[in-house]
Order: C-alpha cells, then sequence, then structure tokens
C-alpha cells in the first residue's frame, strides 16, 4: 500500500461515514486523474429510491460530465468495499485504468472475491486492481453500520 492510495482511501472513508449518518449503507468513493480529485460521492439509494445509486455510479457519472468525456483511461477510482457486478461493469464501460478498494465483498464482489470481471481476458478492457486499502477500517463502519439494524 502506498500513500497515495492511502490519502484517497481516506477520503473515501469520509463519504462511507456520510452515508452512515444518513442511513445508506456505508460505501464510499472518490474518482482521481492525474492526483486530482474528479468526484467523491457514497451510497444514496435510499435517499434516491433509486437501486443504481450506488457510490461507484455516482462518481463514474459525475466524473464524465466533467472532464467532459466518457472514456477515463488516466483514472482510478477509490472505493471502500469491493465492488458489485453493476459497478464492475460501468468500471469496464468507462475504461478505468486502476480500482482500489478497501475490504472484500464475499457475497457480491465482482474484482475478486465472487467474480473476477475486472480481469476478464473475455472482455474489451481489463482494470488493475489492488484490494485491501485500509481493509480494517473499510469493514469496521460496514459492520458497525449493520450491527445497529439487526
Amino acid at each position: 500500500m502506498n500513500k497515495r492510495d492511502e490519502h484517497f482511501m481516506r477520503l473515501a472513508l469520509k463519504e462511507a461515514e456520510a452515508a452512515f449518518e444518513k442511513g445508506e449503507v456505508p460505501v464510499g468513493a472518490v474518482l482521481v486523474a492525474d492526483e486530482n480529485v474528479i468526484a467523491v460521492a457514497h451510497n444514496s439509494k435510499e435517499a434516491t429510491g433509486d437501486p443504481t445509486a450506488h457510490a461507484e455510479l455516482l462518481v463514474i457519472r459525475e466524473g464524465a460530465v466533467k472532464v467532459g468525456e466518457w472514456r477515463m483511461t488516466d483514472a482510478t477510482l477509490y472505493v471502500t468495499k469491493e465492488p458489485c457486478v453493476m459497478c464492475a461493469g460501468a468500471m469496464i464501460n468507462a475504461r478505468l485504468e486502476r480500482l482500489v478498494y478497501g475490504c472484500r465483498d464475499e457475497r457480491f464482489g465482482a474484482a475478486n472475491s465472487r467474480y473476477q470481471l475486472l480481469h476478464d481476458p473475455g472482455l474489451n478492457h481489463q482494470i488493475r486492481v489492488v484490494s485491501g486499502v485500509l481493509e480494517h477500517e473499510c469493514a469496521e463502519i460496514l459492520k458497525r453500520f449493520f450491527r445497529l439494524r439487526r
């Protein structure tokens, strides 16, 4: 883990905390290109009533608007939890260069855990994946959230 990845993951954790405070599943995401933050977001499914309002999709959408381009070949997406199939598909379609995530999602993870979509040679784009950045902190906020709801 390098200091840059840790720095941007801490920003994603701040977004996850914002989601937690709003009663959303606490997942945060930060989109970065050329060491600059392009977009930040957290899950907003409950607030919007939109099942696609995952943090990853929200930052990809905002990032595309801000840079005026849907291809983000120089961008890195930082997210506190391993992305699901829907979000992994969006990352491939956005042509992201790199994904850095915190904790694994054994049930729905599509980067390494359950599926390996981001480096599937049968797809038209593969994404470099770094996992386990601030893993304990990223997992802990999810555990804390679900303990309160059960």
